[in-house]
């Protein structure tokens, strides 16, 4: 691994980082006796694994990340990049400390569409990045699905 590369996972690393914990500040509004009065279907994942895979997918972000830029500064990566990470606080902040599923599932089709973006304009500079890009925009599909089965329930 070559310093440039570390040097630019670092720098998507503590971006995404911020995004994570952001998202985890709104997060914790709405959980214990608001969300945990919610009817959500069986296969709700725990909060743990949940934690897990977000860590997992924010770290694959940053790696993506890095190696789009290896080759210059593509500037619409780098716009849906931030984007995507605004919409992703954004989905926390109207879930939890809005505590509003339905707003949150409205939000979450411009999450994925980012998702789908980052991979599209990440495929033409590093196949690899578009590839570990593919679980973030799968996992954003299923919280989807997971949100709206809960609003449904909650009718």
């Amino acid at each position: 691994m070559n310093r440039g590369f570390l040097l630019r996972f670092l720098a998507f690393g503590v971006l995404s980082l911020a995004a994570a914990s952001l998202g985890g500040l709104f997060t914790a509004r709405g959980l214990g006796a608001w969300y945990d009065g919610l009817a959500k279907p069986s296969w709700t994942p725990p909060g743990p694994v949940i934690g897990a895979v977000w860590t997992v997918l924010f770290a694959l972000l940053a790696i993506a990340s890095a190696l789009v830029w290896k080759d210059g500064r593509p500037a619409g990566y780098t716009v849906v990049l931030l984007a995507n990470l605004v919409l992703n606080v954004l989905w926390s902040y109207l879930f939890f400390a809005r505590r509003n599923p339905a707003a949150a599932l409205k939000e979450l089709f411009a999450l994925e569409a980012s998702c789908l973006a980052l991979i599209v304009l990440a495929a033409p500079v590093s196949r690899a990045a578009a590839a570990l890009l593919v679980p973030y925009a799968a996992w954003v599909a299923f919280a989807g699905f997971l949100n709206w089965t809960v609003v449904r329930m909650n009718r």
